[in-house]
């Protein structure tokens, strides 16, 4: 018996967007979801990427962009201030799904925007913002750049507020999205922007 030949048309493709784009839209409030935390990359010195694994914080549609929290004396912001373009890498190991997000980064720090979702950032979460030494920088001795009184507690809300000076939102405005699907009897890879699907050979 002749073995059907797959087909994959566009609609095909719109199908797997909109699943992988719910699944997105749940990840950050889903600490088990693959796409919890991602890769993101940017430019040192406008010749090499830099890559590290950050939180996925919001995820939007309409307009499109992800954000994830950092320090503003991080490296990851000079870099972005000296290039904006960056990219985000999502992989799902269960759904054999890659998501390659190409976007441009928007620094808020000490603004409207990071004091409202400042106020919604856990006690915990916010003592790792009251360091002194710059993150990445070289140390003699270990240390978990926070006070050490808070090794084994949170601090309370009005101490916790020393780290809101180093605390800051990085919004990615998405520009382009490309969509890697493995299976057995063929790969599906494709791009989308300005929502037209456009197939690529995986």
């Amino acid at each position: 018996m002749k073995s059907e030949t797959k087909t994959v048309n566009k609609s095909n493709l719109k199908s797997i967007y909109d699943e992988e784009m719910i699944k997105m839209l749940n990840a950050p409030k889903d600490g088990k979801s693959p796409y919890h935390v991602f890769t993101f990359s940017s430019i040192k010195n406008k010749k090499w990427p830099e890559l590290r694994t950050v939180v996925l914080r919001s995820f939007n549609l309409k307009p499109n962009f992800i954000s994830f929290n950092t320090d503003s004396r991080s490296p990851k912001i000079k870099e972005l201030r000296n290039n904006k373009n960056s990219c985000a890498l999502f992989y799902d190991n269960i759904g054999k799904v890659q998501i390659r997000f190409h976007t441009e980064a928007v620094i808020h720090n000490q603004d409207a925007t990071s004091r409202e979702i400042w106020k919604q950032t856990s006690l915990q979460s916010r003592k790792c913002y009251m360091g002194d030494l710059n993150p990445s920088s070289k140390i003699k001795h270990w240390h978990p750049n926070f006070p050490l009184a808070y090794i084994k507690k949170d601090p309370d809300i009005k101490h916790s507020e020393l780290g809101f000076k180093n605390f800051t939102s990085i919004k990615l405005k998405i520009i382009e999205t490309e969509i890697l699907k493995l299976y057995h009897d063929g790969h599906v890879r494709f791009k989308i922007k300005d929502d037209k699907f456009n197939f690529v050979a995986p």
